[in-house]
């Protein structure tokens, strides 16, 4: 009999998975596309998976390893579109299907552990493959202790185990082990023999004489054209270990102890299989490592229980198993180079792919919305640079759902965003998080250009009072939805105009003379926006207590010197050349230029400088 098992992903124990639903069903695969396999040709296979290595299954064995390959185009998950089905048809999941032999110990469930230990360099060591494998079928069930007369699979002190006593009642070798036992003991002659009182000794008797149906896991996901229901597929299913040879007599068990333990090596109780390394696959025993062998030594020096076992095993990795830079790797023409990063916000993923992506966008975005479910629900691609006055971004859904409504964590605090109405940028987090560092308690901030409020509400639970401006309205009215959502609305104050006539209302009031802090967080034009400190304190005494904040402003520099050339575009604005600041270098946008922040005290001939300047703006 052939023994499965299946493995999940971390943080989840194995158990079997495969029911008789998949055997009814019936591969029909997509058309190979052109570019599969176009990078695969090489002469060096490298150690540990790898799509180069292993073969493909059979088509008869594609009934077995088929989990509904076609289940995204039947579900809308690319897409609603006619021409994104056919593009995601053009991946065919059983294409990356590998079947890789190896050899596997069948040891004692209770060693286990410890022999893992003792072969530790000798094991299989794949990222995501259990060194130690459960075979279902070979396992002692409380059940069938109770009525060998054990309590729990733990009472092992007494001089002779369960294991072997049950060996030696199949075989009838000693003396005082009771009648010999049939290899074919059915249910309900045993369940005649106790009557009701019986029942009540032995509750858990009646459970055995009639075994629970299976239970169903799978969801009926809806019905193909001959009109038959077709099962869900195992989502954290990404490979299966069959034992396909085995030494040793073999004895039939099904009768005995129920259904899944069949035709099996002698029996040993519960049992796990170590999988061995992948160069030992086909060896005898005698071929064998030293420290192997020495296993086998002992165990025949040892009773049934400690017996060892050198078994063929097939492993099976399917389309769930391989990253997503390797199923691109092998999607993508050769030389092409893989989309391997994106931008996370909220469940959207963003790409910026290049020109010679574009043939294949709805493939890698396939590709990308599958290996990072379910925390990615929705893949867009940027089609365009930003040209508008409110920051937002051209974006072109490629797979999944279409909603570009999501929510974002950051610092704690919860953003409701929408990226087809306003500007967000996750790669800012770290920058965002730096420029909180130097704010306190006693500090009134000013964040001139705030968008959804990334910095104006983290700013709110350090610092005594926000004041907040944008000019898109669609991010003012998210910004007062998530102080609300995140309970800071008595601690910030938001308002929708222009950067320059809100730093020159802010100044001109009450408000500008405890202000401490400035943020201008615009990139493109806020450098140039400075202009409106000029003069901002025109008309008061010199010694009114006014404040003169720091101002932390963001840009562009392509130069080959972006921090001088950024300095100078400050100084221009400012009209003054006498301005100390502290540059620093955000990080690089594209080759060749850089995002800046600079942070400087407002000086204070620039605050009460003559310069007409035109406040309507």
């Amino acid at each position: 009999m052939v023994s499965k098992l299946s493995f999940f992903r971390a943080n989840y124990l194995p158990f079997p998975v495969f029911t008789s639903y998949t055997a009814r069903f019936i591969h029909k695969p997509y058309p190979t596309p052109k570019i599969f396999s176009s990078n695969l040709t090489s002469n060096t296979v490298p150690y540990g998976p790898s799509l180069r290595k292993g073969k493909k299954p059979f088509p008869d064995e594609l009934q077995f390893v088929s989990i509904g390959r076609d289940r995204d185009a039947r579900r809308g998950k690319i897409g609603d579109s006619e021409e994104s089905i056919e593009e995601s048809a053009l991946l065919n999941e059983s294409d990356f299907t590998r079947i890789i032999e190896i050899s596997a110990v069948r040891v004692p469930a209770k060693d286990c552990f410890s022999l893992e230990n003792r072969l530790r360099g000798h094991l299989l060591n794949w990222p995501r493959i259990r060194n130690i494998a459960r075979v279902p079928g070979d396992e002692i069930e409380e059940d069938v202790l109770k009525l060998l007369g054990r309590e729990t699979e733990e009472d092992d002190e007494e001089e002779d185990s369960v294991v072997d006593s049950v060996d030696r009642r199949i075989r009838g070798k000693a003396e005082g082990d009771g009648e010999r036992l049939s290899s074919v003991l059915h249910r309900d002659q045993l369940a005649r023999t106790f009557n009701s009182t019986g029942y009540l000794k032995f509750r858990n008797l009646a459970k055995i004489s009639r075994p629970k149906r299976k239970r169903k896991t799978e969801k009926t996901e809806g019905k193909d054209k001959g009109n038959e229901k077709v099962k869900g597929s195992r989502r954290n299913e990404f490979a299966v270990v069959e034992v396909v040879e085995g030494q040793g007599e073999t004895e039939d068990f099904e009768g005995l102890l129920g259904e899944g333990y069949g035709s099996r090596g002698r029996w040993r109780g519960s049992t796990r299989l170590l999988l061995l390394d992948e160069k030992y696959s086909g060896e005898e025993v005698q071929d064998l490592p030293e420290a192997i062998k020495v296993l086998f030594k002992e165990a025949k020096k040892t009773d049934a229980s400690l017996s060892f076992e050198l078994v063929k095993c097939r492993l099976t990795l399917f389309y769930d198993y391989w990253q997503m830079n390797e199923v691109l790797e092998a999607l993508l023409p050769k030389g092409m180079i893989v989309p391997s990063a994106f931008e996370t916000v909220g469940h959207i993923a963003h790409l910026n792919l290049r020109d010679e992506h574009l043939p294949y966008k709805r493939l890698i975005a396939k590709v990308v919305l599958d290996k990072n479910q379910p925390k990615i629900q929705t893949v867009v691609n940027k089609i365009d640079a930003i040209h508008n006055d409110f920051r937002t971004m051209q974006l072109e859904v490629l797979a999944g759902n279409h909603s570009l409504v999501t929510l974002v964590v950051e610092n704690g605090l919860r953003f409701h965003v929408d990226l087809a109405r306003v500007y967000w940028n996750s790669k800012l987090g770290t920058e965002r998080q730096r420029l909180l560092l130097g704010f306190d308690h006693n500090d009134v901030v000013c964040d001139v250009f705030a968008g959804v409020g990334p910095i104006a509400l983290a700013a709110a639970r350090v610092v005594k009072r926000v004041y907040a401006n944008d000019l898109n309205p669609h991010a003012v009215e998210f910004m007062d939805q998530n102080r609300i959502v995140n309970k800071l609305e008595k601690r910030i104050e938001i308002f929708n105009m222009d950067g320059r006539r809100f730093i020159t209302s802010m100044f001109s009031s009450e408000k500008g003379r405890k202000i401490t802090q400035v943020v201008m967080n615009l990139p493109k034009d806020a450098a140039e926006s400075l202009d409106a400190f000029q003069g901002v304190y025109n008309g008061r005494q010199r010694d009114q207590g006014l404040s003169f904040p720091t101002i932390h402003v963001y840009g562009f520099s392509k130069a080959a010197d972006p921090e001088f050339d950024f300095h100078e575009r400050i100084r221009i604005a400012l009209s003054e050349v006498a301005v100390d600041v502290k540059m620093r270098k955000v990080r690089l946008v594209a080759p060749g230029k850089w995002m800046l922040c600079a942070s400087f005290i407002l000086p204070k001939s620039v605050a009460f400088s003559r310069k007409n300047i035109d406040n309507s703006c």
